[in-house]
């Protein structure tokens, strides 16, 4: 495979070629024009693009490496350094770049470590990531040799933040592409994807179902979805509606028990659907850092009763679920 962003739509002969090439031709003529809220992010993946690729990475560990600190000039290292605080909050993480230790606000390695025993197979496939953040998992997956991986990430702090990484990756990360869009194009790609990756989106969506119903479409026959999710606790199939926040974020709509989650997605065709993972979230996990100095996890709690949210519902779990159509 070359490196050039459309080669992975020649893995995918039934997706809506036409349709992606128009979308992003409409997408590369909107952030072309000269608005501050583009160039916030667009300057600094520019000075990155200007520095040298990285000789070496590493993306076995808990933190994704890319680069050694003595493959920089001082002057290139201060150069990175504040191009890569221009992509504050990092809430995906750890990084080493170059040298450059990011803490991000969510160790998420502690997610990769609970999804290890369900994870499919990914040599040779070919992988979405839907709401990709800076791209962490997806650099996680590429010692398991995939075909491509694609990330769908509508803002664009972090879409440039992963264009930013791909490019100190160089051939390293030659697998890994994205594009700027949201699970609302996924219909542009049936039968397309052997496996996707939808994690701590679907309480964000009006609509789980249609969403899931979406998803079942984007796998090729015998594909697998990995659905990460907070989850209140429960055995009975319901979902929480807040009435305005959850944990102080006003985006979520329905948080389901881990019953609940297991139905919607039998009831939308997922065969061998398994609970991989449930765990409390906690503040080891998520947590304020240099690199995300704003609220976080321990903030959103009842500072006397932490087992509930600020609003007094039950604090989350996380789940992880593996389905098969």
């Amino acid at each position: 495979m070359t490196k050039d962003v459309e080669d992975y739509l020649e893995l995918m002969p039934e997706a809506d070629n036409e349709g992606i090439r128009r979308l992003r031709t409409g997408e590369k003529a909107r952030l072309a024009r000269p608005k501050k809220g583009f160039l916030r992010f667009q300057e600094p993946w520019q000075e990155i693009c200007a520095l040298p690729r990285a000789g070496y990475s590493d993306f076995t560990g808990d933190k994704v490496t890319i680069g050694r600190r003595e493959e920089l000039a001082d002057e290139q290292s201060a150069v990175l350094h504040q191009a890569l605080r221009a992509f504050m909050p990092w809430r995906k993480g750890p990084f080493s770049l170059f040298g450059i230790d990011i803490d991000a606000e969510w160790q998420s390695f502690y997610k990769w470590d609970r999804l290890g025993p369900g994870l499919p197979e990914l040599e040779g496939r070919v992988v979405a990531d839907i709401g990709c953040n800076n791209g962490y998992y997806m650099f996680r997956m590429l010692p398991w040799r995939p075909a491509a991986v694609v990330g769908f990430e509508p803002m664009l702090q972090h879409y440039y933040c992963f264009r930013s990484l791909k490019h100190l990756a160089g051939e390293a990360a030659e697998q890994l592409f994205i594009e700027p869009m949201g699970v609302e194009q996924i219909g542009l790609y049936p039968g397309s994807f052997d496996v996707i990756f939808l994690m701590g989106i679907i309480y964000h969506r009006r609509e789980p179902l249609t969403m899931l119903q979406q998803l079942h479409r984007a796998l090729k026959p015998g594909g697998t979805l990995i659905l990460e999710s907070q989850a209140i606790p429960g055995e009975e199939s319901l979902a929480l509606f807040p009435e305005r926040t959850f944990a102080k974020a006003p985006g979520v709509h329905f948080v389901p028990t881990a019953a609940c989650l297991h139905n919607w997605l039998t009831r939308n065709g997922f065969k061998e659907v398994e609970l991989i993972s449930q765990t409390p979230t906690t503040t080891n996990e998520q947590r304020r850092t240099d690199w995300m100095t704003f609220e976080s996890y321990a903030d959103f709690l009842d500072p006397e009763n932490p087992a509930l949210t600020l609003e007094g519902y039950p604090a989350p779990d996380r789940v992880i679920f593996s389905a098969k159509i």
